[in-house]
């Protein structure tokens, strides 16, 4: 949001610069992001001043210069060399000093270069400045001559106070979602009010007048629950055309393109006073009524920028008479009943809309205007009819004419201030001190917080309806502080690092990036995707959702509707958009969050509160080559295994050891495994079932891993474990066992560390054969066993015992068949 520092004045009478202001609108919840000076005519005539020419003579070496002295108020006039044909002694002239930089036009009127005035000697002659025709300083197009002046202002007058082209400074003010008060001017100079103590100078509306009634439309509100009130009134006798010099620059000043005087007070109004509003060419309202309703579902309608628009049974219009649509209320208005150069009648609207309405309204179109960024957020109820009059007073200003009816006001239902109970125990507790209590007091009448009730304990606070963000007690307290100043609560004198918050053991931040860059490392590259989703995914895989949806009350589409419970589809639509672009090998890895909803323990399914849930993740996806093709091999496609290195890759890196594993979730995976650590699961991977990748139009295999990413923080350690390097050498023994099918690596793995944990150091499995020759229902793993003793060298007779061992546990609980 824009606010101009020199409109700003007209509401609040301001003695800080606009650099000072940043921090004191910055502090009280207003982040400046900026500040960007406005020069009316480029460099803002920064040097240039009113003087007068004192002597004139003729250089006695040039016929068409003139030697002069000019009185710009200093200690002592300047010599300057002039060469305008009407220079002579006696004018008053506007004089470019030395360091000022001109930007002056050329023949055409363009800009020509920048031209910066220094000390020089012209034919001998000493030149200390240089008195000014109009198109050198971007006054005009003319260079007859200098400017010759008829004024009495002292000599030294800054030339931009003379001509009205002081520069202006444009703050940019990031404004959060619940400030729809200080989106205005007059909002901003609220939040100036509670901290200076200055107060607000509010434009008359003394001079508002109805001429006559002669041009009376009916106004009729159907949808009263859409629109709580609305106002308006005629006005006739209008001259459409350019808007005059001040009100140009002020839309200028804060980034707005002046259409019409009578479309420019419109937006003047609104973002002075945060109260958008609507003119209506009054000719297209040939039923002689205006009225407030929705129209059916489907209906067309050509908005101002010529679109044309499907409306949805909500949309709240403004309709001449009962069929015919004039503009989407609070949004956009229409084609038809714009305001042309050719009106001199209109229609002056000026409402309160339901914030629901408008938000719903906006998104389903797409809109997003200077009105419904307002009235989603909130307007303030009680403003229509002082908005209106004043608009009503400005028009008639700038255009002439009359109001020619009387106001219309249909506001059936008035919305009425809301009280808050306010404990002092309470803000003494939420701030950490204890505020002097008028001083509380102060700063919440400074903020249109009225106070009722008052006693020894605390107070009721009567809240306004504008201030849309303020509806319990921790608000109240927040409104105090910010203005009070976070930086003058002071910081306990016994303050010391035991005092301060509890730091966490694990930098979680660190952590993560660690990882990232362990994964890069290894050819992953990392993705970055929304947390909203399709509600099909979640439909796809509710089987295996421990929690139900979070869906949004105002999603953007319906295909960004729900919150992620899955980083499984997230990782699908960035490989799909890859893989479109012909970019067949992918590794991607994720860092995001899944989302779920639970309903309170005990309540009902209907209607109970819900508790939200979110959770961190880290997720892998693997699809394409692992290997590239070359002259020396074949391209090798990624397989399961590839995908488990990288998960004992991440693992490792977090000295992180599963304590066990299990089969994956059959619904997300073909095939795959879950590990967990003490009965918690902290990954599972696998290659994802097919019906899933399609969902997201990927047709090709998918391997996927998903981290319990709280989890693995949770159980990292810093510490740093190491052990001697070994004295004495391992041995390495080969077993082929012919086992049933059904018997996994898993179970060997297990069998042997049971029954040897001494010497047994790693068990590995180097190939896997089936076939006839071995019988129905079997399989053949050929596996190596490495052994070793940390005191001493391994003897035969050790080994052998220990092999023997090991096979007579394997054909007693596997019913393997040894095949040495």
């Amino acid at each position: 949001m824009n606010i101009s520092y020199s409109w700003l004045t007209q509401f609040i009478d301001v003695d800080k610069t606009p650099e000072e202001l940043d921090h004191i609108l910055t502090s009280t919840g207003l982040e400046v992001d900026g500040i960007e000076r406005i020069d009316l005519v480029p460099g803002g005539l920064r040097g240039v001043v009113i003087g007068t020419v004192l002597t004139c003579e003729r250089h006695p070496d040039a016929d068409k210069l003139s030697i002069t002295t000019v009185d710009v108020g200093g200690e002592q006039p300047l010599n300057i060399v002039c060469g305008a044909p009407n220079v002579a002694a006696g004018q008053r002239v506007v004089v470019a000093t030395v360091g000022a930089t001109l930007y002056p036009k050329n023949s055409t009127g363009a800009p020509a270069e920048p031209l910066v005035i220094k000390k020089a000697k012209i034919r001998g002659a000493a030149s200390e400045g240089m008195i000014c025709a109009e198109d050198e300083i971007g006054l005009g197009e003319s260079h007859a001559g200098i400017m010759v002046l008829t004024t009495d202002v002292p000599n030294g007058t800054p030339a931009a106070a003379f001509f009205d082209l002081e520069a202006d400074s444009r703050i940019e003010i990031g404004l959060t979602p619940n400030r729809a008060d200080a989106a205005s001017h007059l909002g901003v100079a609220r939040d100036l009010r509670a901290v200076l103590g200055n107060p607000i100078k509010w434009p008359s509306v003394e001079a508002f007048a109805v001429a006559s009634t002669d041009f009376t439309l009916q106004v009729r509100v159907e949808d009263t629950d859409a629109c709580p009130r609305y106002t308006g009134l005629t006005m006739s006798g209008l001259t459409v055309g350019e808007s005059p010099k001040w009100l140009k620059q002020r839309l200028l000043s804060i980034g707005l393109t002046p259409i019409n005087n009578i479309v420019d007070i419109t937006n003047f109004v609104c973002h002075g006073l945060g109260q958008p509003m609507h003119a209506f060419n009054a000719d297209v309202i040939t039923t002689g009524e205006v009225v407030v309703k929705t129209l059916p579902a489907g209906t067309s309608f050509v908005t101002l920028d010529g679109t044309e628009r499907k409306l949805s049974a909500t949309d709240l219009m403004i309709c001449n008479g009962d069929s015919e649509g004039m503009c989407i209320g609070g949004v956009f208005g229409g084609k038809t009943s714009g305001v042309s150069e050719k009106t001199t009648r209109i229609f002056l609207e000026c409402a309160y809309f339901s914030p629901a309405s408008i938000r719903k309204t906006a998104q389903h179109h797409g809109l997003k205007t200077d009105a419904s960024f307002r009235y989603e957020r909130g307007t303030d109820p009680n403003m229509p009819l002082f908005a209106l009059k004043y608009a009503a007073i400005l028009i008639r200003e700038v255009a002439g004419g009359s109001v020619t009816s009387e106001i219309v006001d249909i506001y059936p239902t008035p919305i009425t201030d809301f009280s808050i109970p306010v404990t002092y125990r309470n803000i003494d507790r939420l701030i950490g001190i204890q505020i002097d209590r008028e001083r509380i007091i102060e700063i919440l009448h400074a903020l249109d917080i009225q106070t009722a009730e008052l006693t020894e304990s605390g107070f009721v606070a009567v809240v306004p309806p504008y201030r849309v963000d303020v509806t319990r007690e921790a608000d109240i307290v927040e409104e105090i502080l910010r203005i009070y100043g976070l930086d003058n609560v002071p910081l306990s004198a016994n303050l010391s690092a035991n005092t301060l918050s509890e730091f966490p053991t694990t930098d979680v931040n660190q952590l993560q990036g660690r990882i990232g860059q362990v994964l890069a490392a290894n050819g992953f590259v990392e993705a970055m995707s929304l947390s909203m989703t399709r509600p099909a995914y979640h439909d796809a895989i509710r089987t295996s959702l421990p929690l139900a949806d979070v869906r949004l009350l105002n999603p953007l589409s319906d295909e960004l509707s729900v919150m992620r419970q899955s980083m499984l589809f997230s990782m699908l639509e960035a490989l799909m958009y890859n893989l479109n672009r012909r970019q067949r090998d992918l590794k991607l890895f994720e860092f995001g969050k899944v989302y779920g909803s639970s309903h309170t323990e005990g309540e009902s399914e209907t209607g109970s509160p819900k508790k939200y849930h979110e959770s961190p993740r880290l997720a892998l996806a693997m699809v394409g080559d692992q290997t590239a093709e070359s002259w020396q091999q074949k391209g090798q496609s990624i397989a399961f295994h590839d995908l488990k290195s990288a998960v004992h890759t991440v693992l490792a890196s977090l000295r992180i050891q599963p304590t066990d594993q299990q089969g994956a979730d059959p619904a997300l995976f073909q095939y795959g495994l879950t590990y967990t650590l003490n009965k918690k699961a902290i990954v599972t991977f696998g290659l994802v079932q097919p019906k899933l990748t399609k969902l997201a139009d990927v047709k090709q295999p998918i391997y996927y891993a998903d981290f319990d990413w709280a989890l693995l923080t949770k159980r990292y350690s810093a510490k740093t474990s190491y052990m001697e390097v070994p004295r004495f050498p391992e041995v390495r023994r080969d077993l082929s066992l012919v086992v049933d099918k059904a018997v996994s690596f898993e179970q060997i793995q297990k069998l042997a560390v049971q029954t040897e944990r001494k010497l047994l150091r790693s068990i590995n499995v180097f190939d896997v054969y089936e076939g006839n020759n071995l019988g129905n229902g079997k399989k053949a793993y050929a596996v190596s066993f490495t052994l070793q003793d940390a005191t001493q060298t391994l003897t035969d007779a050790v080994i052998d015992k220990t092999m023997q061992r090991l096979m007579n546990q394997f054909e007693k609980e596997l019913g393997a068949i040894i095949r040495k």
